[in-house]
């Protein structure tokens, strides 16, 4: 790996670090319980499309060890793990297909991110009454998607000098 990549990631990894940290000072719920912009997968979105999915991956699990020993408990970082395992797994094949733009692919990301951390509250609470909030979050992580994908795409842009 060379010198400028390493420091490339770094600096992804410490923007991710950062804005993972002022989400949690200033939670942005959007009204919706749970529900967050997901400011930190604008790096990863940026990472997917800049660099290779390896190294998205290795960022994204790098960032949730980090930020969940830093500001948050072993419960959060399991369903850190869990929503962002999913949603990374789910916008790297809908990145592979070609068919979605990167805002589509981000919105993919920001709802399947959710579906994961449902289904494992569901698994960790014995309780099936959960999925009745899974359209509530859908609807939140879309919104929160399509921003971050714009934001994504004019970033991933600029850097790849498109």
């Amino acid at each position: 790996m060379s010198t400028k990549k390493i420091a490339y990631l770094g600096l992804l990894l410490a923007l991710a670090f950062v804005f993972s940290y002022v989400e949690n000072l200033i939670p942005v719920s959007l009204g919706i319980p749970g529900a967050k912009l997901g400011l930190a997968n604008l790096v990863v979105v940026v990472t997917l499309y800049t660099l290779t999915e390896k190294d998205a991956f290795f960022l994204s699990v790098i960032r949730i060890v980090l930020v969940g020993f830093t500001f948050g408990t072993m419960a959060s970082m399991i369903y850190s793990f869990a929503g962002a395992g999913l949603s990374f797994l789910v916008m790297v094949v809908a990145k592979k297909t070609r068919l979605f733009s990167v805002t589509g692919v981000s919105v993919l990301g920001g709802v399947f991110h959710n579906v994961g951390q449902i289904f494992v509250a569901m698994w960790a609470l014995e309780t099936e009454s959960l999925i009745y909030y899974l359209p509530v979050l859908v609807v939140a992580g879309s919104i929160s998607g399509v921003v971050i994908g714009i934001l994504g795409a004019e970033i991933t842009k600029r850097l790849m000098g498109r």
